[in-house]
């Protein structure tokens, strides 16, 4: 029974909480949404106690992480020497044979991202001409520079063949145009769903790469890399993709007409399967008046909360060793050669500690463990898992020591490969110092550090290297069952970020990433890689690069 009803202001405009004690000295609380509010959020699955922590978290300041210092090689970052490789090889040769090898892909990125220059020019309503582009670009102007450059070199795209046969087939000639500098023709073509589409098409579909037999999308170039290192002793390849919801149809369709192509081309039986974000893991965002946004229908709109809600697919996919690699960092087959060496040698790596990880569990579990065999496990995860503890651990008993191993080891693992810095965009491994003084290595985005303290700006921007996502873990325990991922998500770890939604700012949160906060409470191992295994592509120009085209 409820002791009594306190009202209290919640920083939500218009919007009000009621707080209510009960017995016992809790208090629960509950905004007044409406009865279509609460049915929406069981369409969602979600709770309205999970809407209002995200509501808390859109209106309070962001957590930040407090950098200790950035991981170099030597401390925090391994080195792989040649000796190590040959028994690497073996490792995950072995793993591979008995099937415990799957690759994971975040695949539901949009290629209107790609061609951003292209979308705002169809939104010109007096788009530029050729000359005209070109002289805005000498002047400096970005956009123009990168259209200028896209015309420029539009017939050695991979997607020209069919961008011409397709346009020739409307009664139009793509050549033709383009020495006209009839510009906007093209782009409409390109951009609508009577041409390529490619305002609506999904990254992985987009053609990158061409060869003498026809062009692959980023989806087919992912085929052909796992079938060199995930292919087990039947000949059997595991690969999963996460989608949008929208698009899983056609990535169905295009895996249905390829299947037996690269089946017959590379000897093996794709075991191919795709998976959508779940709706529960959407958010909902905050208007200038820090007001739930509604839609037309006074819906709440809810929108996907960034890809560390893919932390709930990989959870639901109960993989062994698993491979996580971004849907647009792949090479033509000329350059997979180092790609597949380092991904068999950080899976070797993984193994080979999993195995030590193990191995100290084992005589962690049985009883009467003696001071040795707690000692030579302490040393072992100080050495090669980078685990601090405090002075209570330390001058605990060896019980107390036991048990902290125990929390400590029995955790998924990932291997990260990191290549050195070269001014690219995005995370970076640091030690990153934890509220109760504990250090643990964590991959960490600009975003989540607070950039105006001096001393934080200062060893952010000594960071040697960066994350291309280039992972492989090891999702199950020593009895070979999975882990339970949600147990290691650091759920303070979330971002609260701007966007522009029908012209108006809005406050959007998104959960903590998957290589960010998602898996902050795993065993976390640094690698260094070269970089020419890194070759993402975030724009349609990238494509231009020398690494991307054919000799």
């Amino acid at each position: 029974m409820a002791k009594g009803l306190l009202y209290r202001e919640f920083p939500l405009g218009p919007a009000w909480v009621l707080s209510v004690e009960v017995d016992g000295g809790e208090t629960m609380e509950s905004t007044i949404f409406t009865d279509a509010d609460r049915r929406q959020f069981k369409e969602l699955d979600v709770t309205e106690e999970e809407v209002l922590w995200q509501l808390r978290a859109l209106t309070g300041p962001a957590p930040q992480v407090h950098l200790a210092r950035p991981c170099t090689v030597g401390d925090g970052i391994r080195r792989l020497t040649e000796a190590e490789e040959k028994i690497l090889l073996i490792f995950h040769e072995e793993a591979a044979a008995e099937g415990r090898c799957i690759k994971f892909v975040p695949a539901s990125g949009a290629a209107s991202r790609m061609v951003a220059p292209l979308v705002w020019f169809h939104g010109l309503s007096d788009p530029p001409t050729l000359d005209e582009l070109g002289k805005e670009a000498r002047a400096g102007d970005p956009r123009c520079k990168e259209l200028l450059r896209f015309f420029e070199a539009l017939e050695d795209f991979a997607f020209f063949e069919e961008l011409e046969g397709r346009m020739a087939e409307a009664g139009w000639n793509v050549r033709l145009l383009k020495e006209q500098g009839r510009l906007r023709e093209i782009v409409d073509f390109l951009l609508s769903p009577a041409g390529l589409g490619w305002a609506e098409l999904p990254k992985g579909l987009f053609k990158f790469h061409r060869y003498p037999e026809g062009s692959r999308t980023a989806f087919e170039e992912h085929l052909v890399e796992a079938a060199q290192y995930v292919r087990d002793k039947k000949g059997e390849c595991r690969i999963h993709f996460t989608v949008a919801p929208g698009q899983r149809g056609r990535f169905e369709l295009l895996w249905k007409e390829m299947k037996p192509l690269y089946e017959a081309r590379y000897d093996v039986r794709f075991r191919v399967t795709f998976s959508v974000q779940r709706p529960s893991t959407d958010t909902i965002s905050l208007d200038q008046a820090k007001s739930p946004v509604r839609l037309q229908d006074g819906r709440l709109f809810f929108r996907p909360g960034g890809h560390g809600a893919l932390i709930w697919n990989l959870n639901e996919l109960r993989g062994d060793i698993v491979f996580i690699k971004n849907i647009d960092n792949v090479v033509p087959d000329r350059l997979k050669g180092p790609t597949i060496l380092w991904k068999k040698l950080l899976a070797g790596h993984l193994i080979r500690v999993q195995r030590e990880v193990f191995s100290h569990l084992e005589a962690l579990a049985s009883g009467g463990v003696a001071r040795e065999t707690v000692q030579r496990a302490l040393d072992f995860a100080r050495r090669e898992l980078f685990i601090s503890w405090g002075e209570e651990v330390e001058r605990g008993s060896t019980r107390r020591k036991r048990e902290f191993l125990l929390s400590k080891l029995d955790r998924p693992i990932r291997v990260c490969g990191v290549v050195r810095n070269q001014g690219e965009p995005g995370g970076a491994p640091f030690w990153v110092e934890g509220p109760d003084g504990s250090i643990s290595l964590q991959i960490v985005e600009e975003s989540q550090v607070d950039l105006r303290c001096a001393s934080q700006r200062k060893i952010w921007g000594s960071s040697t290297h960066f994350n291309p996502v280039d992972i492989v873990c090891g999702l199950r325990d020593r009895t070979g069952a999975p882990f339970d991922l949600m147990r290691f998500v650091d759920p303070s770890a979330f971002l609260v970020t701007r966007k522009s939604r029908g012209g108006e700012e809005i406050r959007v949160l998104e959960r903590p990433g998957l290589w960010n906060g998602a898996m902050a409470g795993w065993l976390t191992l640094f690698v260094e890689v070269p970089l020419l295994t890194f070759n993402p592509v975030k724009g349609v120009n990238d494509l231009l690069r020398p690494e991307h085209r054919p000799l």
